[in-house]
């Protein structure tokens, strides 16, 4: 089968469950945290969505990928060369995600036994307010998981994480200050939003061009 076949047959079906569900392409786009512009292209048959998009596609529709490669003029019992195959690359590309999970739960996990480390040390030591260290294992934690998710190029949860990033160390700092100093410095949260709204406007200045890099 050539390429445009494969296209068109998988642009087909997604259009096909999509408007069973009754989804339009921009409600389908947003679970995808893709633009409506990307799967207008993908039911056009101009283009198609990578393995792991393929896997979401099913997940959020409730159906197998096996359903989105179908032939849909085909009998039921038929089954292609070419749809067995790409099942298996998906069930291969869903274990590595699988894999990546499991190593983003053990990184989390060592960011705050370092955390907790500290903590026992400090407070062994009979060193004041040691439990701080768990407010700079916030911010610590989402460095780790935005780096790691960037060396896989998987730029999903960027935004979560940079706030997260910004919101636990402007925490951690007022925590610091308030605890040893005594001083309640609040006024440091409005620091947050300024930058909040920068994160929020970026992400949106390049929201449609991720989705179209990835689908052409």
């Amino acid at each position: 089968m050539d390429a445009d076949k494969l296209k068109n047959r998988i642009g087909v079906n997604i259009s096909s469950y999509r408007k069973q569900i009754g989804w339009t392409q921009a409600e389908l786009a947003e679970k995808l945290n893709y633009s409506d512009k990307a799967v207008s292209k993908w039911e056009r048959g101009e283009s198609i969505p990578d393995v792991l998009i393929l896997a979401n596609l099913a997940e959020q529709m409730g159906i197998t990928v096996n359903d989105l490669l179908a032939d849909p003029d085909a009998l039921p019992e038929q089954t292609g060369a070419v749809q067995q195959v790409m099942g298996l690359v998906v069930e291969k590309t869903l274990k590595r995600k699988a894999d990546k999970n499991i190593i983003l739960g053990l990184s989390s996990i060592l960011v705050w036994f370092v955390a907790l480390f500290a903590y026992v040390l400090l407070s062994t030591l009979e060193v004041s307010k040691s439990w701080l260290a768990f407010f700079y294992a916030i911010p610590a934690d989402a460095i780790v998981m935005l780096s790691l998710r960037s060396a896989w190029r998987d730029f999903r949860w960027n935004r979560i994480l940079i706030s997260t990033i910004m919101w636990g160390s402007i925490l951690s700092i007022y925590m610091t200050v308030l605890v040893l100093c005594g001083f309640n410095a609040w006024k440091i949260f409005l620091l947050g939003i300024p930058g909040q709204a920068a994160i929020l406007l970026w992400f949106r200045m390049f929201r449609k061009a991720p989705g179209e890099e990835k689908d052409g």
